[in-house]
């Protein structure tokens, strides 16, 4: 049940953008085996004079921030970033334009349905 959110300069991904989104979930479903129907991503673009980036980088340069529960492997978390730089590369991202922050949060502390995700089914498995 990740919430993605996604930060891009504007101008270099067109009218992709249903692909773009599309691509980083089928990469988190592939990495960190959530079930496909779980969606939930962001696309933020701003223009260049809004954002501050390194000297050098790639005007195509992706963060990608992934706020999740606790308790994915340190080998989900290679299949996940190796299966994001894997799924947008036909947009033209060399793997040095993509940073993957996680942001892993306990069950308790993420609400769903009026409860605490700690006490629902969620019909997958988090230790993957």
């Amino acid at each position: 049940m990740p919430s993605t959110r996604v930060d891009i300069i504007k101008g270099w991904l067109g009218a992709s953008r249903a692909d773009f989104l599309e691509a980083i979930q089928q990469a988190l479903v592939e990495g960190i085996r959530i079930p496909e129907n779980d969606r939930d991503i962001r696309l933020t673009e701003y223009d260049p004079q809004d954002v501050l980036k390194a000297v050098g980088s790639s005007p195509r340069h992706t963060n990608i921030e992934i706020t999740l529960f606790t308790g994915r492997t340190i080998e989900a978390k290679r299949r996940l970033y190796a299966a994001l730089v894997s799924r947008l590369a036909p947009f033209g991202l060399q793997p040095a334009d993509i940073k993957v922050t996680l942001i892993e949060v306990d069950r308790e502390n993420w609400g769903l349905r009026g409860l605490p995700a700690s006490e629902i089914e969620l019909g997958f498995k988090v230790d993957v």
